[in-house]
């Protein structure tokens, strides 16, 4: 099934130019034809092709169905991001495939990127919501400091994975929550202070295996932990 993206769906749907030549050119779509859409909300419409154009295709919608989620409980990942741009990324398209619902980029003591392209990472979201046929866009919140993340209130389990020593469990052993929250260091790890911060707002400390792991890798192996769990 080819899933397209409207935000904003109304009885009429005009593509863009971009989605308008994919249809029509691209996948070859004629007049009378049905696409299939998601606003990213949980929302699944059918839509008939009233004009196949390759700069403005347009659509009259037929049908609406309210999809559930494909997985029952809402993960929320506050990771560093990566140096080298092209590992974040790829994060944000493996989680969105596995099952994530909210992220929030988080500088650190160590991070050595203070920045990203949010309208990027959104594609690249949608991207890989529409790929893996899934009907709920996750939210990507604005870069923050993790001293001014850590003010904030989250209901549900906190954890935080850190590679240094001391009293962690595995976070495959936690009991599952409907709602968890995640935090992921940079490259160079959370400092002491940014641990013992985090412990005070009553973060627990986990493991996620034995060995070291890059940051994309640590958020793509919380993401599937809790996804299997």
């Amino acid at each position: 099934m080819q899933l397209f993206y409207i935000q904003n769906p109304e009885s009429e749907i005009i593509l863009s130019a971009e989605e308008s030549k994919h249809a029509a050119k691209v996948l070859r779509k004629n007049e009378g034809d049905i696409l299939n859409f998601t606003d990213g909300k949980g929302y699944f419409y059918k839509a008939k092709i009233t004009v196949a154009d390759t700069r403005k295709c347009r659509l009259q919608v037929v049908s609406s169905e309210q999809k559930e989620k494909q997985h029952n409980y809402h993960l929320h990942i506050a990771i560093a991001p990566t140096k080298n741009m092209d590992r974040f990324e790829w994060f944000l398209e493996k989680a969105t495939e596995i099952g994530i619902d909210e992220i929030t980029p988080i500088i650190c003591h160590h991070s050595e990127r203070k920045a990203i392209k949010t309208e990027r990472c959104n594609r690249i979201l949608l991207s890989a919501m529409k790929q893996s046929l899934k009907f709920h866009l996750p939210k990507l919140n604005e870069a923050i400091t993790l001293k001014d993340f850590l003010k904030q209130d989250f209901e549900g389990n906190k954890y935080i994975a850190h590679c240094e020593e001391g009293n962690k469990t595995e976070l495959k052993e936690k009991k599952k929550e409907k709602r968890t929250l995640i935090l992921i260091g940079p490259e160079g790890d959370f400092s002491p202070t940014e641990i013992e911060m985090a412990l005070q707002n009553q973060f627990k400390a986990v493991s996620l295996g034995t060995s070291r792991l890059r940051t994309e890798t640590a958020g793509i192996i919380a993401a599937h932990t809790i996804n299997i769990k």
